[in-house]
């Protein structure tokens, strides 16, 4: 936060905590990212995470579909092949 202030330089602040650049970088990078969550109430961020799961449950539904197809495909083609 002293940083984003710009009440300390980013070099001050990882010689005190023994950081490299590159991961203060990373940090506020995720932080000013993220930020915007605090501000968002828990309904929302719970109404997302319900869009979220949905999306996953159909991925999962459409893939386990996938491989019950290419199962049987296999089958299929292994049985014609003689077992080849």
């Amino acid at each position: 936060m002293e940083i984003l202030a710009g009440h300390r330089s980013a070099a001050d602040v990882c010689r005190e905590h023994q950081l490299t650049a590159s991961v203060l970088d990373r940090w506020r990078e995720h932080f000013q990212t993220h930020a915007v969550d605090v501000f968002v109430s828990k309904k929302e961020r719970g109404e997302g995470k319900e869009q979220k799961i949905a999306d996953l449950e159909r991925a999962v539904g459409r893939l386990t579909l996938e491989l019950e197809v290419s199962k049987k495909a296999s089958l299929l083609f292994h049985g014609s092949n003689g077992g080849r």
